[in-house]
């Protein structure tokens, strides 16, 4: 998708010129999506609802940071699904990065995560968050060192890279006039889309991963390709279908 990236602050013009080459932005308009520059961040917006709001990466403060917090730790189904132990570090590769979330809350649980993200509009988002958040006196440290940032294909930096875990989060359709999508992820899905070759990265995934393969699925998704998983955990609205392939630490 061909989007603009708008910046009203003279102060801000070279960076936004900066970030139009490295990403392939329009200086012109737009619609019904753009990118705007602020000071503080770089934010996703849609022009034709603005009630839906802006949408930006923020590790580390708001919501993202509440569940760093109080979301249970190493209780939590996603660190259950991926196998996380005690005096273990476990390398994953988040092929479907998105906007980063899960792959913090691994981050911050001792993994060390390599986001992977095809759409230049995400891995800008994504990229800008994580610039903000390395310079952060409380999570800036153990960030620089446990995420970074690949803008490529998920399915070909798999056939390329290996790991512990392989997670895979890949934009399934949301069911229409769903109360369960929050707004700011009907925006993101707008711009990005479904994952519509989503069944191919399985395989290339299991090839990748040492232990196990997670895959994150609305509860109302089928299995990814058709494939049974080892188990699968169940939440309020989502699951993880895990695909064990050994026992983690062997």
């Amino acid at each position: 998708m061909d989007i603009a990236l708008i910046c009203n602050e003279n102060i801000l013009a070279p960076k936004a010129k900066k970030l139009r080459e490295k990403w392939g932005f329009l200086a012109s308009k737009s619609e019904p999506f753009q990118l705007r520059l602020l000071p503080d961040y770089l934010a996703l917006e849609q022009l034709d609802d603005k009630q839906q709001g802006l949408v930006f990466v923020d590790f580390a403060s708001g919501a993202v940071a509440h569940r760093r917090k109080f979301g249970g730790g190493k209780g939590q189904s996603i660190a259950k699904a991926v196998g996380i132990k005690a005096g273990i570090e476990l390398h994953v590769i988040d092929a479907t990065a998105g906007l980063g979330r899960d792959a913090f809350v691994l981050a911050s649980l001792g993994c060390k995560v390599d986001m992977v993200e095809r759409s230049s509009i995400a891995a800008a988002l994504l990229q800008d968050g994580l610039e903000r958040a390395y310079l952060d006196s409380e999570i800036g440290e153990w960030m620089q060192q446990r995420m970074r940032l690949t803008h490529a294909s998920g399915y070909e930096y798999l056939q390329n890279n290996q790991a512990d875990i392989v997670y895979l989060d890949p934009m399934f359709p949301h069911k229409k006039k769903s109360a369960l999508v929050k707004k700011e992820m009907r925006v993101f899905q707008g711009v990005v889309g479904a994952d519509l070759d989503a069944d191919d990265l399985l395989d290339v995934a299991l090839a990748a991963a040492k232990y196990r393969v997670v895959v994150k699925r609305p509860d109302y998704a089928p299995f990814l390709n058709d494939k049974k998983p080892s188990m699968s955990i169940n939440m309020k609205n989502n699951r993880f279908d895990v695909y064990v392939k050994q026992a983690i630490g062997r």
